[in-house]
């Protein structure tokens, strides 16, 4: 019963962390304890101190990416509806942890940790910008590699735009900026986000 409240206990300051690190990305300690309605004390308990909060953060999101990144399906013949699957699955994942991308900035969370998060979905993608390739759907201007690291700042810079209150967006308007980046047609685009989010089964909490 000890252990498992003290998880949950853990688990109520991260939740408070990540609200409150969205909302200022300079929250103290004091204010996360606040919100989490424990002592400060007890903070310090589960963690040693920022930084140790911020990698439950960052392992947090790590492994909501990589349980959306094992529960996607197996490619299909339509590369693009891919694409457009793969961006509708991850985009929850980004939005609920976005704080950790004006975190990274400040250097509260170190590049090296941001690409080891990342990498699951780095490798995702790459698969299905190949596919695409092969199948003739997406651009080859661009390498497929340095094509998914462009379509990761478009989507990463849309994430900050939400953090800072300038837009909102359920994954739709990503989805089909994605697809439009790896050549797709804007028409064409946007009908298949709108077919593969029906398609869709709702999100799973992350």
């Amino acid at each position: 019963m000890q252990r498992r409240d003290a998880r949950a206990t853990r688990a109520r300051i991260l939740d408070a962390a990540r609200r409150e690190l969205t909302r200022d990305p300079d929250s103290s300690l004091e204010d996360i304890a606040g919100a989490a309605g424990v002592a400060r004390r007890t903070v310090y308990v589960h963690f040693a101190g920022r930084a140790a909060l911020v990698e439950g953060l960052a392992a947090e999101a790590a492994e909501a990416i990589r349980r959306a990144v094992v529960g996607a399906p197996a490619p299909t013949p339509d590369a693009v509806a891919d694409l457009a699957r793969f961006v509708l699955m991850v985009w929850p994942v980004g939005d609920r942890y976005r704080t950790l991308i004006r975190l990274a900035r400040g250097q509260d969370l170190a590049r090296a940790r941001v690409d080891e998060l990342l990498t699951p979905a780095r490798d995702m993608a790459a698969r299905v910008f190949a596919h695409g390739r092969q199948q003739g759907v997406f651009q080859t201007t661009v390498p497929p590699d340095p094509l998914g690291r462009a379509i990761e700042a478009q989507l990463v810079a849309l994430l900050d735009c939400i953090d800072r209150g300038l837009c909102s967006d359920d994954g739709t308007g990503a989805a089909t900026a994605a697809l439009i980046a790896a050549g797709v047609a804007p028409d064409t685009a946007i009908a298949k986000v709108d077919q593969v989010r029906k398609s869709m089964s709702p999100p799973s909490p992350v």
